[in-house]
């Protein structure tokens, strides 16, 4: 059986400041989390649940997505991969990263790759929506 998820009331941001979001996390319970949050206040979240994949739907679709939030640790191509792609084909968006952990070196590839936000898990569903309102 399995157990709801509980989200406590929000409000819905004003239509000026809806966004198009693409998250990129492997496991699929925390892309639903992230879905339900993030729609439920008025953005449009698309999810996949590994780099490449969200690569290809950037690329198919320049200029949809406002925003891009990654996992660090996936398979198939990493968040850091991601972003390296990403800014390769010169992605114009906010770019942000979701980790369990980041060690410092890497942490600070992310920064130089102009990584705008990086979050720790478990991440509060408030962070989450600040996070794409302050973009």
């Amino acid at each position: 059986m399995k157990a709801a998820i509980s989200i406590p009331s929000v409000r819905v941001v004003a239509a000026e400041d809806v966004k198009r979001i693409l998250y990129v996390d492997d496991m699929r319970e925390l892309r639903e989390v992230a879905r339900l949050a993030l729609s439920r206040v008025g953005h449009k979240v698309e999810c996949v649940s590994d780099g490449a994949l969200a690569l290809d739907l950037v690329k198919a679709n320049p200029g949809v997505y406002d925003v891009v939030i990654t996992d660090h640790h996936m398979e198939t191509m990493n968040g850091l991969e991601l972003v390296m792609k990403l800014r390769e084909i010169h992605y114009p968006g906010l770019i942000a990263v979701v980790s369990s952990e980041l060690n410092d070196d890497v942490e600070h590839e992310y920064r130089n790759m102009g990584v705008e936000k990086i979050l720790y898990k478990p991440v509060e569903l408030s962070a989450l929506r600040s996070l794409v309102l302050d973009c």
